[in-house]
């Protein structure tokens, strides 16, 4: 789950006693066992980053994602010298030499590396097999489409320290098409108790619905991130 809006550098603890209560309605929900990854998604500063860290800290996350952006990442070890939650991060780095850095810092419990963006298969293969080294997991980013998803599995089947696979199906942003309507054999991404087999066809194990994708590539594509404001009308990070 995301953990909150956009905060300022210096913030309301009304925002935190905001992410805090909802935290806490899911853990008295779902029971001490289930488990709760939240993501910060860089919209917190290392202020507040280190009250909010110690504020979740006695819910027993299974990992707090991305409490800093990447280009504040020396900051992580503020955090960790705070709170035993494990530390994820890396949806924004695109190399190994990146996640190097990162590694050697002894920063960070989980990368999250995304195929689509840090080079593909082979590179990430490379990311993950590098973090082994350092008994770091990994959890591949990946709230993208069919390919990206099904590349991504195959790699998990290959990488010890794989822990947990991001995915989109049926996500609120899928507006017009989901995953699966760009596949012709859906039921490889069927998912039955948080679990999904790796894909058994040929090549990804997907086959692609290119009528599809040809009809809504005349339609155009123009995403950009969302534009986030403070209430002082100033920039915040989506």
């Amino acid at each position: 789950m995301n953990a909150t809006d956009e905060l300022q550098m210096i913030d309301s603890y009304e925002k935190i006693d905001d992410v805090v209560a909802r935290v806490k309605a899911i853990r008295e929900s779902c029971g001490p066992y289930f488990g709760i990854a939240v993501d910060f998604h860089g919209r917190v500063h290392k202020p507040m980053a280190k009250i909010l860290a110690k504020a979740l800290e006695p819910y027993n996350l299974m990992f707090m994602e991305e409490p800093v952006l990447p280009q504040n990442n020396e900051d992580l070890g503020k955090i960790t010298e705070l709170v035993k939650t494990p530390i994820a991060t890396g949806e924004r780095m695109f190399s190994r030499w990146d996640f190097k850095r990162l590694l050697e810092s002894g920063n960070v419990d989980i990368i999250q590396p995304d195929l689509s963006h840090a080079g593909g298969i082979t590179e990430c293969k490379k990311i993950a097999s590098m973090a082994e080294g350092y008994d770091v997991a990994v959890a591949f980013h990946c709230p993208l489409g069919p390919i990206a998803l099904a590349s991504c599995l195959q790699v998990d089947a290959t990488v010890y320290n794989a822990v947990i696979q991001e995915q989109s199906l049926g996500i609120h942003y899928n507006k017009t098409n989901d995953l699966l309507d760009y596949i012709k054999n859906p039921e490889v991404f069927e998912y039955d108790n948080g679990f999904v087999k790796i894909p058994q066809g040929p090549g990804l194990g997907i086959e692609v619905n290119e009528e599809l994708v040809k009809e809504k590539a005349k339609e155009g594509h123009n995403w950009r991130n969302p534009v986030w404001r403070h209430e002082d009308g100033t920039i915040s990070e989506w």
